[in-house]
């Protein structure tokens, strides 16, 4: 289960290097916002002889916006390539977009859209269901931001949860926050992730290998809270469909799915015995 999905530039394959080795869940290469025109070219090269090898961690790629010069080349390059555990498409708005990034790569790879405008989020759940390769939403906030005119933070609840109701009512996994541009703040980060985890996010996207373990921790379940679904989860088992428990909670099918997932998610935090 991915919590943490680390970005980092794909012109500079040393710091690739040590972000597989930083402990995030997923490294991101990114080859739009993160390099400069003059370099995209060595930048999608460079990327494709790190996958060309073999890596501990997924490693995704966020290529160039499909309307602009370096877009369909990234495709060209990168799109059947082994090693690739999955593509970031930048700027989508609408689901053609989708389909022909799948037909282009043979439906051979996943494909995961960011939304960064007004009629990216209005057609979220047409996006969300325009292929069997995409396989996850997110948001693209501060392009977002710009597009919307949004200056407070209360600003962008609405998209947020625009997003996640679409990935659920599709069948995807929950998106992943955006990232927090502070690298400095983490304890705004750590807010902003709690705030995140209640309007149904589930992990966030980092800038800095420093940022990780504060995701990790805002969106790993506390002992109260494992507690209480491991109850939900053993009572379950004992008694078949609806139950009270003897505290008074009433427990049904809903109930038991929130409760199986804080359970493996707590448990993704047990370190294995070597």
């Amino acid at each position: 289960m991915i919590l943490t999905w680390l970005y980092v530039p794909g012109d500079r394959p040393d710091v690739v290097v040590k972000a597989l080795r930083a402990g995030a869940d997923a490294v991101i290469v990114d080859l739009e916002d993160a390099v400069s025109a003059s370099r995209k070219e060595y930048a999608r090269a460079a990327t494709v002889e790190l996958l060309g090898s073999p890596h501990q961690v997924p490693v995704h790629v966020r290529v160039n916006a499909l309307d602009s010069p370096w877009g369909g080349a990234d495709l060209t390059a990168l799109g059947r390539l082994g090693g690739l555990a999955g593509l970031r498409l930048p700027k989508i708005s609408a689901p053609e977009q989708i389909a022909c990034v799948a037909e282009r790569t043979g439906g051979a790879v996943a494909l995961y859209a960011l939304l960064e405008s007004a009629l990216g989020v209005e057609r979220a759940y047409d996006i969300a269901r325009a292929h069997p390769a995409l396989r996850g939403l997110s948001l693209g906030e501060a392009d977002l931001r710009a597009d919307l005119g949004v200056t407070a933070e209360a600003g962008l609840d609405w998209p947020r949860s625009r997003v996640v109701v679409a990935a659920r009512a599709a069948g995807l996994a929950p998106p992943a926050q955006s990232v927090f541009p502070d690298i400095r703040d983490l304890e705004a980060l750590a807010a902003s992730c709690a705030r995140g985890r209640s309007l149904g996010f589930l992990g966030r996207a980092a800038i800095h290998p420093r940022q990780l373990p504060v995701i990790e921790r805002a969106y790993l379940p506390g002992p109260a809270e494992v507690t209480a679904a491991e109850e939900i989860v053993a009572a379950a088992r004992r008694t078949p469909g609806a139950l009270a428990l003897p505290d008074g909670r009433f427990v049904d099918p809903a109930m038991l799915a929130g409760a199986e997932r804080v359970v493996a998610l707590a448990r993704r935090s047990v370190p294995v015995p070597s």
